[in-house]
């Protein structure tokens, strides 16, 4: 009685095919069957081509520069000596970073944002995005806010986005986007492509967050500054994100929750491709 591995050569022999080897080719050393004879003609049938295996779908994001900006850093309050130093933003002088805010019960606008940006930084990359961050951990100082707009513009970014907490009084709540205003300065020619940024990034993150309105600033969301460095001073499309008020017990609670803080890179990460179709 033939064992089933004899009956399957048997029948790949009748068939007309070899043992395939990786690529769907003969292996090597083996000669073919002959080709069972066609109806009628007496003709050998001729053998179906192996089709070319399909390509790989391009990624969403790939060729695209994305420069993320973690608000603030963890040892910026051990440096008062370099973060209070006096910058130049154009339209005024301000202190070259602060320490940010903080949750009533400790957690950091620094902690935060570094957490969120490294989050979104994995989802980017993913999608073929080449990603930049203005720091490299939540331990260091700095760096001024001039320079983290240099970071962008020397990558000569897609897009950048600087994320951050509010720390507003205890009923305030919700987030907002700040988007640039026109100062005549580096930043007039992309004020209506980060307008166009600001408005993406807002719908995605009150769909997928449930974070409502900021109740106490802007209009729907949305907010236009000429007094920040980081945006005054960028060549590329960029906004900031208030995500939430820090000191606001509803919005401590999502801003601290690990899977609200996932939501929170999902939704910019899906904001991103909206904005670069």
């Amino acid at each position: 009685m033939k064992t089933r591995p004899a009956l399957a050569a048997a029948a790949l022999a009748v068939l007309g095919l070899g043992t395939a080897a990786c690529g769907g080719g003969v292996a090597a050393g083996a000669e073919s069957a002959p080709a069972a004879a066609q109806p009628g003609t007496g003709k050998a049938a001729v053998s179906e081509a192996v089709a070319a295996p399909a390509e790989a779908p391009a990624k969403a994001l790939q060729g695209k520069v994305i420069v993320i900006d973690p608000g603030h850093n963890g040892g910026n309050y051990k440096r008062p000596d370099v973060i209070n130093k006096q910058v130049d933003v154009l339209t005024q002088k301000k202190a070259c970073d602060t320490t940010g805010t903080a949750t009533n019960d400790g957690y950091s606008e620094a902690a935060f944002t570094w957490d969120v940006s490294v989050r979104l930084a994995k989802l980017l990359r993913a999608e073929g995005a080449t990603v930049k961050l203005t720091r490299e951990n939540n331990t260091g100082v700095g760096p001024c806010i001039t320079q983290r707009a240099a970071i962008g513009n020397k990558a000569k970014a897609d897009l950048a986005i600087s994320i951050h907490a509010d720390g507003a009084g205890s009923t305030s709540h919700g987030f907002h986007v700040i988007m640039p205003k026109k100062i005549n300065g580096p930043v007039d020619p992309v004020v209506a492509k980060s307008a166009k940024l600001g408005l993406a990034v807002r719908n995605a993150v009150k769909k997928q967050t449930g974070m409502p309105y900021a109740n106490y600033i802007g209009k729907n969301a949305l907010d236009y500054r000429s007094d920040l460095g980081g945006l005054n001073l960028s060549t590329v499309p960029k906004v900031f994100i208030e995500s939430g008020n820090m000191r606001n017990a509803g919005d401590a609670a999502k801003l601290k929750s690990s899977s609200w803080r996932q939501d929170l890179a999902e939704a910019l990460a899906g904001s991103f491709q909206t904005y670069l179709k």
